[in-house]
């Protein structure tokens, strides 16, 4: 005997397919959704052993009350219109799910997005197959996110909210966006040469990135600032043009890297207190400036950085023995000379 499919059916099956939805999993939702459709249209006559049932074949729906068919004349229009509404749900669905599941093996990596609103909060961009939401407390302070507007942002993690709604959660103050962006830019990187410890940063005002090198007579900050610096600067651009980037080169020796972890302030000496993870630096008092920053972000980066708290202490000017002489023979008074 052939079989014939009917229009539904056909329907139904190309839809499941395309969509990687279940057939079995449409005609539960839309007997579901027909249930609550003839419970609205029918309040008075709705008891819980009421049933809906859809053919998987021709689409046709009944209601049933102890087994017996009780579908109201005229109730297939609404029926047919609920269907329509379960499927088109479920499309959606579908290929949310399928956006969705895309971009969760994207965590980790930079992605380029366009505003396309901003509610004074949150900034929404279209990152190409769906949007992505960069939460105010992801965004670096003096940056202004207009419409059309397009940034790199590091694609931090999907969430869900109450309402089991998946949002993509982007951010620009990550310390592994510059880390990536380094990645992007530097092939040594990318081959093992050049390895990257760690990564700290005062969002839109500066960083400071560890690097060290796995192969003799390669000098990796060489090689992250490339040639007359186009390769940070490259970076630096991408971060909004602001935040300044200090390529530190990593050392197993504490006392050294956090000697150039404050640069570019010149050290006098540094004692260590390695049990209790703390620092005490000397400097001249005109280094000290240098090496504290402007609000404290220099120290504060250093200490982050290495993972020493740091007392900086500043060394008086200490004055030459001829400076000395000098300022004496000024201050002496001059004899007057005979008239």
């Amino acid at each position: 005997m052939t079989i014939v499919k009917t229009e539904f059916a056909l329907a139904l099956n190309q839809v499941a397919t395309e969509r990687g939805i279940s057939p079995e999993d449409v005609i539960a939702s839309i007997e579901a959704a027909i249930l609550a459709a003839y419970k609205k249209e029918y309040p008075n006559e709705f008891e819980e052993t009421i049933q809906a049932k859809v053919s998987k074949d021709t689409g046709e729906t009944k209601i049933f009350k102890d087994g017996k068919d009780i579908t109201p004349p005229g109730f297939g229009r609404i029926a047919a219109q609920t269907a329509k509404q379960v499927i088109l749900q479920k499309i959606r669905e579908a290929e949310k799910k399928t956006v969705i599941s895309h971009y969760k093996s994207q965590i980790g990596a930079i992605i380029k997005g366009r505003v396309i609103r901003y509610d004074g909060y949150n900034a929404y961009l279209d990152i190409g197959k769906t949007e992505a939401v960069l939460p105010k407390e992801e965004q670096i302070k003096a940056e202004r996110y207009q419409v059309n507007d397009t940034f790199v942002v590091y694609l931090k993690e999907i969430s869900e909210d109450k309402f089991e709604h998946s949002r993509i959660i982007v951010s620009r103050i990550d310390p592994r966006l510059i880390e990536a962006l380094f990645k992007r830019e530097v092939p040594e990187i990318v081959n093992g040469t050049v390895q990257i410890k760690k990564v700290v940063r005062e969002p839109g005002e500066r960083a400071k990135i560890a690097v060290t090198s796995s192969q003799g007579g390669v000098d990796p900050v060489g090689a992250c600032v490339g040639q007359k610096g186009v390769r940070v600067q490259t970076v630096t651009d991408e971060l909004g043009g602001l935040e300044k980037i200090d390529i530190i080169q990593w050392n197993k020796d504490s006392k050294l890297f956090l000697i150039s972890a404050l640069s570019p302030a010149k050290i006098n000496n540094v004692e260590l207190d390695d049990k209790n993870n703390k620092a005490k630096v000397h400097v001249d008092e005109s280094q000290a400036p240098l090496a504290i920053g402007s609000k404290g972000i220099n120290v504060n980066l250093a200490s982050r950085l290495t993972e020493f708290d740091i007392d900086i202490i500043q060394a008086p000017i200490q004055t030459s023995e001829k400076e000395k002489t000098e300022a004496v023979k000024k201050e002496e008074p001059k004899e007057e000379k005979a008239v």
